[in-house]
C-alpha cells in the first residue's frame, strides 16, 4: 500500500516515442506528472505455482519518485469514463507505449484517458535488458530527481498511481471523473501484469480489469527477477521464462484478457501457460500475428484520423529493415494485431460496464499440449485462433515465426509474399475474386465480435490499396 504526493504538470515535453498523432488537434490534453510516496514490496508464502494461486504478503517499503505521462479529452463532456493505464515497457532500455501505439486510434474514437507508468527502474535509471535511453540519461535535468527502489517496488508504484487516478479534481485527470481503470501491458510488462493478477490484486484490490498482452509463459519474480541484463544471472539468461507456465488464477475478482500472438504462444513460452477461459477469464489467440509487426514499428506513428488510406499501407509493406536494425526476413506486415486488440479493449470494457463478456475464440491449432509448434496449412499459415482475413483471404503469408536478426527481430515475425502462381491458383477470378473472399472474411470476423464494424471500412480500403507482385492489386 502506498501514500503519495503529485506534482505537476511538468512544464515542457515529456520524452515518450508515441509518433502520432496530434493531440491538440483531436481534443486531448498531454502532460507530465511527477508522483512521490512510498512503496511496499511483497513476497509469496510458499511456491508459485502454475495454477497462479498465489498467497502475497507485504513486505519492505521504501520511497519512490516516478513520473506518469497522460492523454486525456480536454472536454470532460466527451470523457466516456474509461482511464487505460499502461505498465510501460522497459524491454528496449527506455520507456515504451505498444499498447498505446497499438491502440491510440480506438481511445481517441472512444474518448477514453490514457497513462503511461513509469513502473520499473530501467526506464528511469537504465540497467536493464539491454543499453537504451533511460530517462536520467535522456534529460538529467527534467529526471534527475527520481528515484526508483527497485522493480520489487515496481507493483505497489503502479497500485499508487492507479489509487491516485480514483481522484477526482484538479490532478492528472483534471475535471475527468474516472470510472473504470483498466491495466495494460504488453511483452515484458504483461509478465509483471500476470504476477499482479495473481499476488498482488486480491490484495489491493485497485483496478477494474486487466488486458494481459503478448505475455511469456513465466511470470514475473515479485522481488522485480524478470528480463535484466544477462550478467544479473535472471530468467532471461537461463531462458526459463519460456520453459514455465504461469496460469491466471482461477479465482480473479475482476475481468481479465490475456492476448496472444503465434510469437507469444511458441517463442515466448505462453503456450505453456494456455488455460480454458472461466467467468472471468478470456484467452484470445491471433492467428497470423507476431509479438510487433510493421503496424506497431512504423505505421502507428503516422496514423492517425486523417492520413491518406495510401500512406497507411507504405508504411505497413514487408520490410527487412524495421526501425534501422536488419531482419533476415521481411518481418510481419499484417495490420491485423491492432484492428483485433481494438475488439479486445471495447469488449473488456463492456464487460466491466455491463457484465457482458467477450466472445470465446478458439485456440492456435498446437503440435503438443505446450504448444512448442504450432499446425500450418499447405501455405504455410496456422490454422485455428482467431480468423481475420489477412488469414482467410491472403496474398501473402503472416506468421509470428522469424529466423532472426538483429536485436529483437526474432520477435516480429515474417511475410512471405505469394506468388503470382500461387495467387492465381487461390483466386482463379483474379484481384476482383480477391476482393470478394476479403471481404465475406472482414464481416464473418466482424460478426464473430473479433473486428470492430468502425474498423471495418479501413480495413476494406488497406485490402484494395495492399500492392502484389507485378502490380496484382486486391481491388
Amino acid at each position: 500500500m502506498t501514500s503519495a504526493g503529485l506534482k505537476g504538470p511538468i512544464p515542457g515535453d515529456p520524452f515518450l516515442l508515441v509518433g502520432a498523432p496530434n493531440l491538440e488537434s483531436v481534443g486531448y490534453v498531454r502532460e507530465e506528472w511527477f508522483l512521490t510516496g512510498t512503496a511496499t514490496a511483497y513476497t509469496v508464502r510458499g511456491e508459485r505455482s502454475e495454477d497462479g494461486r498465489w498467497q502475497a504478503v507485504r513486505a519492505a517499503r521504501a520511497p519512490f519518485k516516478t513520473r506518469i505521462v497522460v492523454f486525456r479529452p480536454s472536454d470532460p463532456a466527451g470523457f466516456n469514463g474509461t482511464v487505460v493505464v499502461e505498465w510501460l515497457n522497459v524491454s528496449g532500455g527506455l520507456d515504451a507505449a505498444p499498447d498505446w501505439l497499438f491502440l491510440h486510434r480506438h481511445l481517441i474514437r472512444e474518448r477514453a484517458a490514457w497513462v503511461g507508468v513509469s513502473a520499473q527502474r530501467a526506464g528511469i535509471d537504465g540497467g536493464g535488458l539491454v543499453p537504451g535511453m533511460p530517462l536520467k540519461q535522456v534529460d538529467a535535468a527534467r529526471y534527475g530527481s527520481l528515484e526508483h527502489p527497485g522493480d520489487a517496488f515496481a507493483f505497489d508504484i503502479y497500485t499508487s498511481v492507479g489509487r491516485m487516478l480514483r481522484t477526482t479534481g484538479s490532478g492528472p485527470l483534471g475535471p475527468l471523473q474516472p470510472q473504470r481503470l483498466i491495466a495494460i501491458g504488453e511483452s515484458q510488462s504483461a509478465g509483471f501484469l500476470v504476477s499482479y493478477v495473481n499476488a498482488v490484486d486480491p490484495i489491493e484490490r485497485c483496478f477494474d480489469a486487466f488486458l494481459i498482452h503478448g505475455r511469456p509463459g513465466a511470470a514475473a519474480e515479485l522481488d522485480g527477477g524478470y528480463l535484466r541484463a544477462p550478467r544479473d544471472g535472471d530468467l532471461a539468461k537461463v531462458g526459463a521464462i519460456t520453459r514455465i507456465g504461469h496460469r491466471i488464477r482461477e479465482d480473479i475478482r475482476v475481468p481479465v484478457l490475456t492476448f496472444q500472438s503465434e510469437t507469444d504462444v511458441v517463442a515466448l513460452g505462453g503456450g505453456r501457460a494456455r488455460q480454458s477461459d472461466f467467468e472471468r477469464f478470456r484467452l484470445w489467440e491471433l492467428a497470423g500475428a507476431a509479438h510487433f509487426d510493421t503496424y506497431g514499428l512504423v505505421a502507428s506513428r503516422i496514423d492517425q484520423e486523417n492520413v491518406p488510406i495510401e500512406a497507411l499501407a507504405l508504411h505497413m509493406a514487408p520490410t527487412d529493415k524495421p526501425m534501422g536494425l536488419s531482419a533476415n526476413v521481411p518481418v510481419n506486415s499484417g495490420p491485423q494485431q491492432h484492428y483485433v486488440l481494438n475488439a479486445a479493449l471495447l469488449h473488456l470494457d463492456r464487460w466491466v460496464r455491463e457484465g457482458k463478456p467477450p466472445p470465446e475464440a478458439p485456440r492456435l491449432r498446437a503440435s503438443d499440449a505446450r504448444a512448442t509448434e504450432l499446425v500450418r496449412d499447405e501455405l504455410g499459415i496456422v490454422c485455428g485462433g482467431i480468423r481475420t482475413p489477412w488469414v482467410e483471404a491472403p496474398s501473402a503469408v503472416l506468421s509470428g515465426d522469424a529466423p532472426g536478426g538483429d536485436g529483437f527481430t526474432f520477435l516480429f515475425g515474417r511475410t512471405v509474399t505469394l506468388d503470382e502462381a500461387t495467387l492465381a491458383r487461390l483466386y482463379p477470378g483474379g484481384p476482383d475474386e480477391h476482393c470478394l473472399r476479403f471481404e465475406a472474411a472482414t464481416e464473418e470476423a466482424v460478426a464473430a465480435g473479433f473486428l470492430l464494424e468502425t474498423d471495418a471500412s479501413e480495413i476494406r480500403a488497406l485490402a484494395r490499396h495492399g500492392r502484389q507482385p507485378s502490380g496484382w492489386r486486391t481491388g
